[in-house]
């Protein structure tokens, strides 16, 4: 029997939100009058929680899906060599690695600072996050639970004592600017755990994959996924906000990390409860986000056009009227693109099958030779 896994329409209806937050608050950086930031940092504080991190969350609860339906190939189907997968893994995050370097180096040339093409913008991080994970990938997941935390504690230990020597050329400085640079987008020190949370949310999602009787997997699902999920995001929310109130509002901080991780895990699995059982048709009404979802790191590196568009030019009416309807725009020509060339235009889908083919022809050349 051919094993074919469910596809959770709620990971790219999350994910497509994750874009559209991003995409909004970059024009509302970029197009914002000066003297109306204070409507700009009102939106950041309030939906940065399905930024980065919930896009590094949900990336992380996808590649585990991917990563145990190939496992499920490679030890019971047999189709395919644990060689080629893993092969394959390592030449997707390597080529993540280089495109971030690139645009790092874009941004580095165009402000006239080559010393940020060390910066931990979320390409860079996702790269990273990716290599990290694979030997991780086999480790209990109480074990990664206290990696992710550790890490949380660790990076505002080290900020205490290395913020003083931001910007220095000494020891310290240097060690900073590796950790830290810059502290106001993705350091990998804080928003790897998001990703390394989501393996765990993947992990568990993915055993509902071998459930081919449907009530079972609504069980699963409902004992396994959703009520624990109810239960702990909310008190991660809770703990976060309550921890050194009001930090919780402060990009980074211990209480915005704790309190960030309980609004994308309380998030997503309500989407995932009402997918389940049907409160909203997915079939259509998850499409425009789909393509959002779909062409993320396309979305993510052609949206910058946007920037030459109209700098500082919008008022606090105007600004909502051009950032929806840019939006919508940007989402209908998304659709029209998915209709012409699909996967062609995505650049995640590119990457994914450059590494499985460059996997394949190593893997083929290494038999061979034996």
């Amino acid at each position: 029997m051919k094993f074919k896994p469910r596809r959770f329409k709620s990971i790219d209806i999350f994910r497509g939100m994750c874009m559209a937050w991003m995409f909004l608050g970059h024009l509302l950086d970029w197009w914002l009058k000066p003297e109306y930031f204070f409507i700009r940092n009102s939106a950041h504080m309030l939906l940065d929680s399905i930024g980065a991190s919930g896009f590094l969350f949900i990336s992380g609860v996808s590649i585990t899906l991917s990563y145990r339906n190939q496992m499920y190939r490679v030890e019971t189907l047999k189709r395919i060599s644990y060689f080629r997968i893993r092969l394959s893994y390592f030449i997707r995050s390597l080529l993540l690695l280089l495109i971030a370097f690139l645009y790092n180096t874009a941004i580095a040339v165009s402000i006239k600072n080559l010393s940020w093409i060390w910066s931990w913008f979320i390409l860079m991080t996702a790269a990273f996050s990716l290599m990290m994970m694979w030997p991780l990938f086999k480790t209990p997941k109480l074990v990664r639970i206290l990696i992710g935390f550790f890490l949380w504690f660790l990076s505002a230990y080290l900020y205490s004592i290395l913020s003083p020597y931001q910007g220095n050329s000494n020891l310290s400085g240097i060690f900073y600017h590796i950790l830290f640079n810059t502290v106001d987008q993705d350091p990998f020190i804080n928003f790897f755990s998001f990703f390394l949370f989501g393996t765990i949310f993947g992990e568990v999602l993915s055993s509902s994959n071998f459930e081919a009787d449907n009530e079972k997997f609504k069980r699963y699902l409902n004992k396994h996924i959703i009520k624990p999920s109810l239960l702990i995001g909310p008190l991660l929310i809770l703990t976060g906000v309550a921890l050194v109130f009001p930090s919780f509002l402060i990009r980074s901080s211990l209480s915005w990390l704790i309190y960030t991780l309980g609004i994308d895990i309380t998030i997503l699995v309500i989407l995932i409860f009402f997918e389940e059982n049907g409160f909203f048709n997915t079939k259509k009404s998850y499409r425009f986000l789909f393509y959002y979802s779909y062409y993320s790191f396309t979305v993510y590196l052609g949206h910058h056009l946007l920037f030459f568009v109209c700098v500082n030019c919008f008022n606090a009416v105007s600004i909502w009227i051009a950032v929806i309807l840019t939006f919508i725009l940007f989402g209908l020509i998304l659709k029209q693109i998915y209709k012409l060339w699909g996967w062609k235009a995505s650049i995640k889908s590119i990457i994914g099958r450059l590494s499985a083919y460059l996997a394949k022809r190593i893997d083929l050349s290494r038999n061979n030779s034996f």
